[in-house]
């Protein structure tokens, strides 16, 4: 089994964007800050994207909140040899952002006020995903940061941040929303001539699903989109193309149980059928053993203990712990077999929250092994 070189990987001035990724809930987000920070005391100019944070990690990064603009995180005592930067997601401005870019400043009011784009900028399938790359091209374009450490959205699957940007484009450019969008552009006729061709049920039922008026809406909404839809698709090009470049580093993240480990080898096989540069799969939250006591001595020891309550009670804590850390160990065998190319990083579970720059400090330092 080959383990993670992060220091290597966070000191390399060839490597420019590291991508965290991986299913929810195995902690992508405290993991990307962690190692923007580790980055950061090490010389890197660093930024960090992260998705919908805990209030808490703002807190760990000495920053009341974190908004849709990187913020230095300054703190008495911190002085690293490079700077560190911290944002938050807004997908919503995010979007917003990128029609005024595109659209111009009239067209871009229209796009803005309508009621179709203020439901898709916030619900539509693959937005916060897409949004996510947008916000990662737009860092990468200023050159202020040496450094950009992603934290993926917390997807039910972990693909979905590769295939955002052809899922969201599609969709608005898809032929569903062409025939919903033909009636306002033949001026009320289109629907007519729909009905008359033998789709009135069809018709009828799009009617009732989204209501008439989200009908007029979604029209005058794709006859503004248009006009910019192509920078739109441009944009997302040139961000995928950052993401195969020999600059950038995906990280897998996963805790060590069957349906994160699952997600993350789906995730493994991806990234090499689309070519892109995997550095390893970050195990987080392990329990190892701290002892050398075996499971089966410790049961027998705390069986001999029975007049003392406490020493049996760790005892038997012990036993479980050796057996959680056996079973950990079989998953990840498991995953090394199948991917013996994917080198290996543990992180030991901690004892409670996330709340300093120390906790964070602590987290690097045992990503680093």
């Amino acid at each position: 089994m080959t383990t993670i070189d992060i220091d290597a990987l966070l000191d390399d001035p060839e490597s420019r964007v590291i991508v965290c990724c991986g299913s929810g809930g195995v902690g992508k987000t405290t993991t990307a800050a962690a190692l923007a920070l580790r980055a950061a005391e090490r010389g890197r100019q660093t930024v960090v994207l992260t998705i919908d944070p805990a209030r808490r990690l703002a807190q760990a990064l000495g920053l009341r909140e974190l908004g849709n603009h990187p913020r230095q995180v300054q703190v008495d005592g911190f002085e690293p040899k490079g700077e560190l930067w911290a944002m938050m997601l807004d997908m919503r401005r995010t979007f917003d952002d990128m029609v005024r870019v595109h659209a111009g400043p009239e067209r871009a009011e229209q796009l803005l006020q309508n009621p179709f784009y203020q439901t898709i900028s916030t619900s539509f399938s693959g937005t916060q995903e897409y949004m996510a790359m947008e916000k990662l091209g737009q860092l990468a374009a200023t050159g202020e940061w040496d450094l950009i450490i992603v934290d993926t959205p917390p997807s039910r699957s972990a693909l979905d941040f590769l295939d955002a940007p052809t899922r969201l484009s599609s969709a608005l450019d898809g032929r569903m929303i062409r025939l919903l969008t033909a009636p306002a552009k033949a001026g009320g006729w289109g629907l007519r001539k729909v009905v008359n061709a033998g789709f009135s049920m069809f018709a009828k039922a799009v009617s009732t699903i989204i209501g008439g008026q989200l009908l007029t809406d979604a029209s005058a909404f794709m006859q503004a989109f248009d006009s910019m839809f192509g920078g739109f698709r441009e944009r997302a090009r040139k961000t995928a193309e950052l993401l195969r470049s020999s600059g950038t580093s995906f990280l897998v993240v996963a805790a060590p149980e069957p349906d994160a480990l699952r997600e993350a080898s789906y995730f493994v096989e991806r990234l090499s059928a689309e070519s892109m540069p995997l550095a390893g799969l970050i195990a987080n939250r392990t329990h190892p053993v701290l002892a050398s006591l075996s499971g089966a001595e410790a049961l027998a020891a705390a069986e001999a203990l029975q007049n003392a309550p406490l020493a049996e009670a760790v005892l038997r804590l012990h036993a479980d712990r050796v057996e959680l850390a056996a079973r950990e160990e079989r998953l990840l065998a498991r995953f090394t077999r199948a991917h013996p190319e994917v080198a290996l990083a543990k992180v030991p579970a901690l004892a409670g929250d996330v709340h300093d720059l120390d906790g964070l400090r602590s987290i690097g330092v045992k990503l680093a092994g």
